[in-house]
C-alpha cells in the first residue's frame, strides 16, 4: 500500500485511529482497537529488589498498566525474577518491561523473566564514538549483517518465552553508522528502527512496538508522522509508544509532554504512552490521563468536510508565510494578546500581572521577556501611560468613537464598513466565515490579521481547516489563534490549551496566541501562554532544560539537582541546558543542548559543550559551579 508522500494519518480534520496490529504484553492488550494504554518506569536500583517492589506497588496504584525497570547489566536483569516473585506474591500481574541499553545478554536474559523487553537500536549493537564513516554498498550490507547476528538470539528468545518488544530509537542516541547515513534527522531515527524491524521480519517476529522519543516536541512529531508513512510504504502496522523523552519538571515538563503527545493522539497516531517527568514517577500517571482523556473527549465530534489539498509540511517545520504587520508575522516570533475587556478597573497594577513593572520613581517601565505584546480592552479604556511597545485593541465601535489604538472587527463589520485603521486591523472569524467574498478582500487587504476562533470540539481540525484555506487560496494574513475555556481546573486547562494551541504552533501555523479562561488570573494565563510558545520553540522567553526521568541507572538526585542548576542559571534566557542522569543519552541529547550536565559514575559527573565533553569526572559538589564557570567561559553568561 502506497500512501502519497505526504501522508501520516487517515484524515487531518477529523479524528480517525491509524490501524495498528494488536501486541499482546502480559494481559494487557496494545494496539488495534485496545484503550491508549498508559505506563511509567521505576526510578530505584533495580538490584535493590524491596525498593523496586515498593514503587511498581506505588505506580499501579497510580494507574499505570505498565512498569518498566532498568537492567543495565546481566545481574541486574536476573534479579527482575525476584521482584516480579514477589509482585506476584503479593497479588500484583501487571507486565513488567525490561529497559536495555548497550548489554544484548542482559536483554536475552531479561526476555526470559519479563512480558517486554524494550532495546534502543541507537545502542544495542554500536557503541557511540561521535564518529562519520563513508559505507561502500556492500560495507554497509556487512553492517546489516552483523546487526542481524547480535540480534536474532533475543529475537529467538522473545519467540521462546512469548515475549513482546520495543524498539525505541531516541533522537540523542543514534548510532554512528546512522548519523553517518542519514544525520541527526528524523529519518535517521525511523531508520534505526526500521533496520531491527526488518530483521525482526525476516525471522518472523512480530511482537513489535515501535517509538521515536526526542526532548524537542517538532522532532519526535515529524519522526513519528515519518514512521507511519514509511511502515505504511513496506506494508507493516505495528502499535507506537508515544513519548518526549527528556521533557523536564514542573509545567514545562507537562506542557512539552502535552504538546508532542497529544498532538499525535489527535491524529490517531499512538498506542501507549510514557510522560518523562523529572520528578516521582507516580506524578507522570495522572498527566498521562489527562492527555488520554483530552482524547476521549474529542473523538465523537461533528465531521468537517475533508481537506482535498494539504499544503502543509508533515516531516519537516516550515512556518507559513504572512504578510509583516508591526511586529505580527512574517519572520516574527507569535505575539501574546492578553484579555483585559471583562476587567472592571485596569490600572497600572494590572500592567504587573502581564511582564509589565513601572517605577514610579524614575517614571520608567521595565518590560520583561514575558511580557505580552498587545492587550484586548473591548470598550474599556486605560487612563495612564503604557510602555511604547504595548499595543492597545478595542472593540471596533469603540475604536470608530475615539481612533486610538487598533480595531477588532467582526467579518460582518469588516465586508460592510470601510472606516478601518491604515496600520492594523484584527478581524474576528471562524471557519464557517471564510465565504468567497471575505477571500477576495483578504487577498488584497495588507493591514488585516485574523483572530481565528472555534467552539467545535475538535478544535485542533477545525482551526487546522481554516489554516489549510488561507494556504491554499493564497492569503497571506498573519493569524492569531484565539482559544476560550470555561470552567476547566488549572491541571486540565494546561493540558488541554498545550494541545489545542501546540499542535498547530509545531506545525508552523501561528503568528500569536490569545487566551480565555475563567479559572485562571492574568498572571497565570500570560505565563502558561509563553510556556506554550517556549515548548513549541516558536519564542524563546527563558533558559531551556533538557531534563531525563530519573530511573535506576542515574547516577544522582535529578529532581534536586535539577532544581539547583535552574535557580543558578534560569535568568539565561534561550540557553539550553541538559541535565542527564546517566551516558545513556546524554553525549546525544548534548548535540541538541547548549550546555551539558551527565553523570558518569557515582559522585562524578562530564560536563559537556554541545556534544563535545569538556570536564571529565568533576566531583558533584563542584559540578555546579563548573558548569557556570563553562558557560562564563564561552561568553554565555549574564548577571
Amino acid at each position: 500500500m502506497n500512501w502519497p508522500k505526504n501522508r501520516y494519518c487517515n484524515n487531518t480534520v477529523n479524528y480517525s485511529r491509524i490501524k495498528t496490529n494488536e501486541v499482546i504484553v502480559g494481559d494487557i492488550a496494545i494496539g488495534a482497537q485496545n484503550p491508549i494504554r498508559v505506563q511509567s518506569m521505576t526510578t530505584t536500583d533495580t538490584m535493590d529488589t524491596s525498593a523496586s517492589v515498593q514503587q511498581v506497588i506505588s505506580l499501579i496504584k497510580a494507574g499505570s498498566e505498565l512498569i518498566r525497570l532498568t537492567a543495565p547489566s546481566i545481574k541486574d536483569a536476573k534479579n527482575l525474577y525476584n521482584i516480579k516473585n514477589i509482585l506476584l506474591k503479593k497479588g500484583y500481574n501487571h507486565p513488567l518491561i525490561a529497559d536495555i541499553h548497550f548489554t544484548p545478554n542482559a536483554a536475552i536474559e531479561a526476555a526470559k523473566i519479563v512480558e517486554k523487553v524494550r532495546i534502543n537500536p541507537g545502542n544495542y549493537t554500536d557503541k557511540k564514538r561521535f564518529q562519520t564513516y563513508n559505507y561502500s554498498p556492500t560495507q554497509y550490507k556487512d553492517e546489516l549483517k552483523r546487526i542481524e547476528d547480535k540480534f536474532v538470539p533475543l529475537i529467538e528468545v522473545c519467540k521462546t518465552y512469548g515475549t513482546a518488544m520495543r524498539i525505541g530509537t531516541n533522537h540523542g542516541s543514534l548510532s554512528d553508522r546512522i548519523m553517518s547515513q542519514y544525520g541527526d534527522t528524523p529519518l535517521g531515527m525511523v531508520e534505526s528502527a526500521l533496520e531491527f524491524v526488518r530483521v525482526c521480519e525476516k525471522h518472523h517476529f512480530n511482537q513489535i512496538i515501535l517509538s521515536m522519543k526526542a526532548s524537542n516536541p517538532i522532532i519526535m512529531i515529524q519522526a513519528y508522522r515519518l514512521l507511519v508513512n514509511k511502515m505504511r510504504q513496506e506494508n507493516m502496522y505495528y502499535p507506537l509508544h508515544l513519548g518526549v523523552t527528556e521533557a523536564g519538571e514542573g509545567d514545562d515538563g507537562r506542557i512539552k509532554s502535552a504538546i508532542g503527545i497529544g498532538s499525535l493522539l489527535m491524529d490517531g497516531i499512538g498506542d501507549t504512552i510514557r510522560v518523562s517527568l523529572t520528578e516521582a514517577p507516580e506524578k507522570e500517571i495522572p498527566i498521562a490521563k489527562l492527555i488520554t482523556n483530552y482524547v476521549d473527549n474529542k473523538k465523537k465530534h461533528a465531521i468537517i468536510e475533508d481537506v482535498k489539498i494539504n499544503p502543509i509540511p508533515a516531516f519537516t517545520y516550515s512556518k507559513r508565510k504572512t504578510h509583516t504587520i508591526f511586529n505580527i508575522g512574517g519572520t516574527n516570533s507569535p505575539i501574546v494578546m492578553a484579555n483585559f475587556s471583562r476587567k472592571n478597573k485596569i490600572d497600572i497594577e494590572s500592567l504587573l500581572l502581564v511582564g509589565y513593572r513601572y517605577s514610579s520613581t524614575l517614571d520608567k517601565w521595565t518590560i520583561s521577556d514575558a511580557a505580552c505584546d498587545y492587550i484586548f480592552l473591548g470598550d474599556n479604556d486605560i487612563s495612564f501611560d503604557i510602555p511604547g511597545t504595548l499595543r492597545i485593541i478595542y472593540n471596533y465601535k469603540t475604536w470608530k468613537s475615539h481612533k486610538k489604538g487598533y480595531p477588532l472587527l467582526s467579518v460582518e463589520d469588516y465586508l460592510l464598513y470601510s472606516e478601518f485603521s491604515d496600520q492594523l486591523n484584527i478581524v474576528d472569524m471562524s471557519l464557517n466565515d471564510l465565504n468567497p467574498l471575505l477571500i477576495e478582500k483578504l487577498k488584497n487587504d495588507l493591514t488585516v490579521v485574523l483572530l481565528i476562533k472555534t467552539d467545535h470540539i475538535n478544535s485542533i481540525a477545525e482551526q487546522r481547516k481554516i489554516f489549510i484555506e488561507l494556504i491554499n487560496n493564497n492569503i497571506l494574513s498573519p493569524v492569531i489563534i484565539s482559544r476560550s475555556y470555561h470552567e476547566l481546573s488549572i491541571n486540565t486547562l494546561q493540558i488541554e490549551t498545550s494541545i489545542d494551541m501546540g499542535s498547530l504552533l509545531l506545525d508552523g501555523l501561528g503568528d500569536g496566541i490569545f487566551l480565555t479562561a475563567n479559572r485562571l488570573g492574568d498572571r497565570e494565563i500570560n505565563k502558561l501562554g509563553f510556556d506554550i510558545l517556549q515548548a513549541t520553540r516558536t519564542r524563546i522567553s527563558k533558559t531551556e532544560y533538557i531534563s531525563c526521568p530519573s530511573c535506576g541507572r542515574t547516577l544522582f538526585d535529578l529532581e534536586e539537582t535539577t532544581a539547583k542548576i535552574r535557580s543558578a542559571t534560569g535568568h539565561l534566557k534561550g540557553l539550553k541546558i541538559g541535565v542527564m542522569g546517566c551516558i545513556v543519552n546524554g553525549p546525544g541529547e548534548m548535540a541538541d543542548a547548549d550546555y551539558g550536565y551527565v553523570g558518569t559514575g557515582p559522585g562524578k559527573i562530564s560536563l559537556y559543550k554541545q556534544k563535545e565533553v569538556v570536564k571529565k569526572n568533576i566531583p558533584t559538589q563542584q559540578a555546579i559551579n563548573e558548569l557556570i564557570s563553562l558557560i562564563k567561559e564561552h561568553g554565555d553568561w549574564v548577571d
